[in-house]
């Protein structure tokens, strides 16, 4: 196990004894912000994702907001013996007018998850200056079966600059009787409403959803950094930027200007995935005979299932049955694989 999974609360916090680890405790996924498929410094726009499986909710208008990636200086880290390698900066320098809601929401797959049991939400947290936010609710997401439950486990989170430890428990209330969502959309949410119309700088690390009523060690979902990359990667799998000509795979021409070629993925997705690739002028090639050039300005889904893609694009005229290797060529290029709920 990498970056001292085994380290307890006890030992961080008093010196004491190591706990045992126990993997799959922590139901929440990349909750040491380990994993960044998509980028280290976001403008999002509301709905859009910033580290793998994060992502944020707003409304009104005028903010300016950038969540950003940073390093914890070896030390730093809000745990002594948990060496955290990055954590999340929310950062709002124009505070905006008009807002309702403004959220960092987590989605933890199928409404089952705790349903009837006592769980503890943890998480560290500070800010550049004392900031006081909102709620932070646990909810429970049927997708247009039954209506969604809220249940609000804190009605307001005290920051001040130094990080600190939060711990909130509850219990959730039980599935029975409810419609669940027939195609397995269905989550348990984890939303913690930000200040509205306001500036403010936020850092965050270290979120933990487990059983019973006491916040244990923080260790990341799997345990490991591969286990948490394979994680995420069910919900999004970032393949390639453009940068030096990536290979995307052995491609076939099946026909005089149609090109195909077949993705397998790392991990089985959570359902069958959308592509979400950039599109422009010569962003892709084929090389036919070790010969590029056969550009291709955008790919689209032919056929896909969660385990495999074909893709496909249309290229300058060549014979049908030619084949040859399909490229990322273009700096801005782009390919991923989305399956998120």
């Amino acid at each position: 196990m990498s970056r001292a999974q085994l380290t307890s609360t006890d030992q961080q916090n008093s010196g004491g004894p190591v706990s045992p680890f126990v993997a799959g405790k922590n139901k929440i996924i990349n909750g040491d912000f380990g994993v960044w498929q998509r980028g280290t410094s976001f403008t999002p726009t509301s709905g859009s994702f910033t580290a793998d499986r994060w992502r944020n909710y707003f409304d009104g208008s005028g903010s300016t907001r950038t969540y950003s990636q940073q390093t914890f200086t070896p030390g730093s880290a809000p745990v002594a013996g948990y060496e955290g390698t990055y954590f999340l900066r929310l950062n709002q320098s124009v505070a905006g007018s008009g807002g309702t809601y403004n959220e960092l929401d987590h989605a933890i797959e199928s409404v089952r998850t705790f349903a009837g049991q006592t769980v503890t939400l943890s998480f560290w947290a500070k800010a550049a200056s004392s900031t006081t936010t909102g709620s932070i609710n646990l909810r429970q997401a049927f997708v247009s079966a039954s209506p969604n439950v809220d249940n609000i486990i804190t009605s307001s989170v005290s920051l001040t600059t130094n990080w600190q430890r939060f711990s909130f428990t509850m219990t959730l209330p039980s599935v029975a009787g409810k419609t669940i969502s027939s195609n397995a959309s269905d989550y348990l949410q984890v939303i913690w409403s930000l200040p509205l119309n306001a500036t403010f700088t936020i850092d965050t690390w270290g979120w933990q959803l487990e059983a019973g009523s006491v916040a244990t060690p923080f260790t990341t979902a799997s345990g490991t950094f591969q286990g948490e990359l394979a994680l995420c990667q069910r919900y999004y799998y970032f393949m390639t930027d453009g940068n030096g000509g990536k290979s995307l795979g052995v491609a076939a021409y099946i026909s005089s200007t149609q090109v195909r070629t077949s993705i397998t993925f790392p991990v089985t997705m959570r359902t069958t995935p959308s592509l979400v690739a950039a599109s422009g002028s010569n962003y892709y090639q084929t090389v036919v005979n070790g010969a590029g050039g056969n550009y291709i300005n955008s790919l689209s889904i032919n056929a896909a299932n969660p385990q495999t893609c074909e893709i496909y694009g249309t290229a300058p005229s060549a014979s049908a049955g030619l084949a040859g290797v399909l490229e990322a060529v273009s700096s801005s290029a782009s390919i991923a694989f989305s399956a998120e709920l």
